[in-house]
């Protein structure tokens, strides 16, 4: 996809996405992806060889192969979100060998997705596709629904199954949230013990962060913090989802919070307001990707184009997609996934 196409499928917001100049959080500050990012960081901090081995294996394969950016197809939903609800438009994927086989027609750097799904295919594809394994999840069988995420299985078989990264969520600001970041904390650990990379989901859940019709989950201030934490337990990588707003702190009363964090670090445009999420993963050091969100039919392919835009201006690394991808026709997946890579391959489009 050339630039004009990108500008097209932009429509309205093009001018706004792409002439944006941030007067928040200079560039000149941020520690941008490149050819060599394991190099300038990874291999200046106490991340072991085994572990950059696999951190270049993920940086290094697929259609953004060594240039700093991150295209992985997440399918995890089946757990998170039931089954039938997420397979229901495209039923092939109740077999995991078309999760893979999408990540790698798709040109993605890796596949994350469950224990059973790729411990099902090890031997086939493991040495074909960089393998995530989801560690935790939130099943969704106990009524009333909770958000609670536990382990559905252990780092050493992860390793075990040929895995070159783990990946799991914590959901700060809910009632087990202490619990999931000591329980991810000591994978993390025993992951780079091992020789993998980690991915930590930096979700937040709490009910009491709605307020006036408005949710603040994917507010830049709690967002950013949840970041903060991710990097803290050494997260190689953060996905987070794209920020709709801002000032939770401040309008939910709690945390800590300072005017200069909305008034100089961050403003309304949604490039600053991610580049917010940026700063929070040690300006970039680590590698900030952003979810691709819900399928909404029709417009997927211009959300994700927008997405990946305001995610590649603001600093980040990529998109972590998964159900824009595989739910619909698999050819229309591959050209989805090809669509956002593209975005990260046009060098027209810097950092804001």
């Amino acid at each position: 996809m050339s630039y004009q196409e990108i500008i097209k499928y932009l429509g309205e917001d093009a001018d706004n996405l792409l002439k944006h100049e941030s007067k928040t959080i200079a560039k000149s500050q941020l520690h941008s992806p490149s050819s060599d990012f394991i190099d300038n960081i990874f291999a200046q901090s106490n991340r072991s060889i085994p572990v950059l081995r696999s951190l270049q294996t993920l940086y290094g394969h697929g259609r953004l192969a060594n240039t700093g950016y991150l295209s992985i197809l997440p399918i995890d939903q089946d757990i998170e979100h039931t089954a039938g609800a997420s397979f229901a438009k495209n039923p092939i994927y109740f077999d995991p060998e078309n999760i893979v086989r999408l990540a790698i027609d798709g040109g993605c750097n890796a596949v994350a997705t469950t224990f059973g799904n790729l411990a099902i295919l090890a031997r086939k594809y493991a040495h074909k596709i960089p393998f995530v394994v989801k560690l935790n999840h939130n099943e969704l069988l106990t009524y009333p629904t909770k958000h609670e995420q536990i382990m559905f299985g252990s780092v050493e078989s992860a390793w075990n199954l040929g895995a070159i990264a783990v990946g799991a969520t914590i959901y700060f600001g809910s009632e087990g949230s202490n619990r999931q970041i000591i329980e991810v904390a000591k994978a993390f650990e025993k992951a780079h013990d091992l020789g993998m990379a980690t991915i930590l989901w930096c979700y937040t859940r709490n009910n009491g962060f709605k307020k006036d019709g408005i949710n603040y989950e994917t507010a830049a201030d709690i967002t950013g913090q949840a970041n903060h934490l991710g990097v803290t337990i050494q997260a190689d990588i953060i996905k987070q989802k794209m920020p709709e707003n801002n000032g939770g702190f401040t309008a939910i009363n709690f945390s800590k919070s300072a005017t200069e964090m909305y008034t100089d670090l961050s403003s309304e445009h949604p490039i600053d307001l991610c580049r917010y999420q940026v700063a929070n993963c040690y300006m970039g050091r680590i590698g900030l990707i952003n979810s691709g969100g819900e399928s909404k039919g029709e417009s997927d392919l211009e959300d994700s184009v927008k997405i990946a835009v305001i995610n590649k201006r603001a600093g980040g690394q990529g998109l972590i997609l998964g159900r824009k991808a595989f739910q619909r026709p698999y050819s229309e997946g591959v050209e989805l996934l090809n669509a956002v890579q593209d975005v990260y391959l046009t060098k027209e489009i810097g950092l804001a």
